[in-house]
């Protein structure tokens, strides 16, 4: 997995750009447009909270544990909803900023949840946190399904039977190409370009082969009740993401200014700039070098 060196790196290091751009308790996993590109983010992304807590069928008074919070979007509708929530997340701003908004989360790894920690639950909801669950040495160990099969047990053993898990995350596309061909050598435009770029963007993380990996290795702990592809709500997520993080802002461009000599020290500018440039999440979903899922579980 991603250790918390890599996702403070991703997450925290974004902190104050991302809450002055996106919102305090705004949301960095794909929106639920629908087809409706009419509406706002804000209202997209609430589309998607109201799916996860239908889905979830959960009710006023239950509890729900929020597996990769981020800034506590869904702890927010969930508490809006009646529902307890419970955040964890790697990212110690994260944390932090949703403490002070008045959510419990803690710093905590999400695959060695257990019934010790926190108690257990009615439900849960993990939402974009999958993605990083196995890093590049994992998958090259051979040890990527191990990782996800321990995370489903640990869930299940949190939840009653019946209880249920919503997944929403990233996996490899089908026009992907191989991982030892990704380098930021590679020619701009390429497909292993854009693979780098996200790669390097995602320290010590390697995605799901595909949807099916993901399920088979939720069994036997979980069986699938429904799937929905989120791969076009996730480019206009992207593209509305990119609008609202280049809008003009004083104190988020200082920090901006502020990031260049690091970034000239360690020689990454010219990645960071072909980032910005290239928007390669949005690239490798267009593409369809990665695909995206939205995931209903069951525990049996």
């Amino acid at each position: 997995m991603a250790d918390s060196g890599d996702l403070e790196c991703t997450y925290s290091s974004i902190d104050f750009v991302f809450r002055r751009s996106i919102g305090e308790t705004g949301d960095y996993s794909g929106a639920l447009f629908d087809g409706d590109f009419s509406v706002s983010l804000t209202e997209a992304q609430q589309r998607k909270h109201q799916l996860v807590l239908d889905s979830l069928q959960l009710r006023p008074g239950q509890r729900l544990v929020d597996l990769g919070c981020g800034w506590g979007g869904l702890l927010a509708s969930a508490g809006e909803a009646g529902v307890g929530g419970v955040g964890l997340t790697l990212s110690g701003r994260q944390a932090a900023s949703c403490r002070r908004h008045g959510f419990e989360v803690h710093v905590q790894d999400c695959r060695d949840i257990t019934p010790d920690l926190y108690g257990t639950f009615d439900a849960a909801a993990s939402l974009g946190a999958f993605e990083h669950f196995c890093s590049p040495a994992e998958f090259r160990a051979g040890q990527q399904e191990q990782r996800y099969r321990s995370f489903f047990g640990n869930v299940a053993s949190v939840l009653p039977s019946g209880g249920r898990l919503f997944l929403q995350t990233m996996v490899f596309g089908p026009n992907v190409p191989p991982g030892t061909e990704y380098s930021v050598d590679a020619p701009r435009e390429s497909d292993e370009y854009a693979m780098a770029l996200m790669s390097w963007g995602n320290p010590g993380s390697w995605l799901p082969q595909d949807l099916s990996q993901v399920v088979a290795c939720a069994e036997p702990h979980f069986r699938l009740l429904q799937t929905y592809n989120g791969r076009v709500d996730y480019i206009e997520t992207l593209r509305r993401w990119s609008r609202r993080f280049r809008k003009f802002d004083i104190p988020k461009y200082l920090i901006y200014g502020l990031m260049m000599p690091k970034l000239l020290i360690d020689g990454t500018l010219r990645l960071y700039l072909d980032a910005l440039r290239v928007d390669p999440n949005r690239v490798c979903f267009e593409r369809l070098l990665m695909d995206h899922f939205r995931i209903v579980f069951e525990k049996v």
